[in-house]
């Protein structure tokens, strides 16, 4: 007969206690999966190295890393608007130690006009832990402008055909510039330039007349480039309303209803690991949200010239809203995109 191991008293107070520690901080599924991750966790961006996605990530894992109990590492897949990366990240086998990390609006308006072929969206990978809600701006060269505000842009363009800087033709940025034109009468020929950097380049070597970007990589250099009007619903506010100039919202100084043309860096998952592992899925919501509170991040965030303001964190279920708001957008304005 199989003898029963049985603790002794000293066992038996020890497991306790560590049971509810664990307990104490974390959800009943959190539990479950309490020793995940096991190993350090790979992370997949659809940019180069450098860039405003790359940036976000090292900001947020430096933080996060000391609520999982592990590092990060990533690897670069620039290319096609994101699509590359993507499709590898979908076409390998699900690993729960593998994740994506995307800016959000140009990366969902991409599927808008051109659906994916290997795989859904929505449906087959899910986003989760965004950490910001950015608004694009119509930016120009601070020391050498050509044009002092949108209305000089939009008289201008009138007259003639604006080349734009912008990083990718699939962004909100072009998407602005095409509504904003649609509707104005302006003409304007967006030329996407592979990421923030060289759209900002663009713009100060003098080459580029004006661009469109993500607020943070223009308010971050307000000494170099100067906003003149923001895609947002509202106003910049506090240090981000100096930092861009007190840029003029679209809609209300040209009588337009588009919705915020904004977006926001995020992980994501394959909804098969979400499906398979919904305690390991909990605890890396759980963890996400501590990052948060953690006043490591928010002085990490001030130290690189981040405006708090635009720092939000999203659920799965509040990043499943913003890509259906991103998605209408994008189907709603594809024609111009695609002209």
């Amino acid at each position: 007969m199989t003898k029963l191991w049985v603790p002794n008293r000293r066992t038996f107070l020890q497991s306790s206690a560590a049971l509810g520690a664990v307990a104490a901080t974390t959800t009943p599924m959190e539990a479950f999966g309490a020793t995940y991750p096991s190993r350090d966790i790979h992370v997949m961006v659809p940019t180069r190295e450098g860039g405003l996605a790359d940036r976000n990530l090292r900001l947020f894992t430096s933080v996060w890393k000391n609520h999982l109990n592990v590092n990060f590492d990533s690897s670069y897949y620039p290319g096609a608007g994101g699509r590359v990366a993507y499709r590898k990240f979908m076409g390998q086998k699900m690993d729960d130690h593998t994740f994506l990390f995307g800016n959000m609006g140009p990366e969902v308006l991409n599927w808008a006009v051109s659906p994916p072929k290997d795989f859904t969206f929505p449906g087959d990978y899910v986003y989760f832990n965004r950490m910001d809600r950015d608004a694009t701006v119509i930016f120009v060269n601070a020391k050498k402008p050509k044009f002092n505000n949108i209305q000089e842009i939009i008289a201008e363009g009138k007259k003639r055909t604006l080349n734009v800087a912008v990083p990718r033709l699939s962004h909100p940025a072009s998407l602005g510039f095409l509504a904003l034109g649609a509707h104005t009468g302006a003409k304007f020929n967006m030329v996407p330039l592979s990421g923030g950097k060289n759209t900002r380049k663009g713009v100060g070597s003098g080459e580029f007349e004006l661009g469109g970007l993500l607020s943070t990589g223009i308010s971050r250099r307000a000494k170099s480039f100067k906003a003149v009007a923001t895609f947002a619903l509202e106003p910049p506010t506090g240090k981000n309303a100096e930092n861009l100039y007190n840029a003029p919202v679209i809609n209300s100084t040209f009588g337009m209803n588009l919705p915020a043309l904004t977006s926001g860096s995020a992980f994501a998952v394959k909804t098969e690991f979400t499906k398979k592992h919904p305690e390991k899925f909990e605890r890396l919501i759980s963890t996400g949200k501590k990052v948060f509170k953690d006043p490591a991040f928010r002085a990490a965030v001030e130290k690189i010239g981040i405006p708090w303001e635009v720092i939000s964190y999203g659920s799965p279920e509040d990043c499943a809203e913003d890509a259906k708001r991103i998605m209408a957008i994008g189907r709603e304005f594809s024609h111009l995109m695609k002209g």
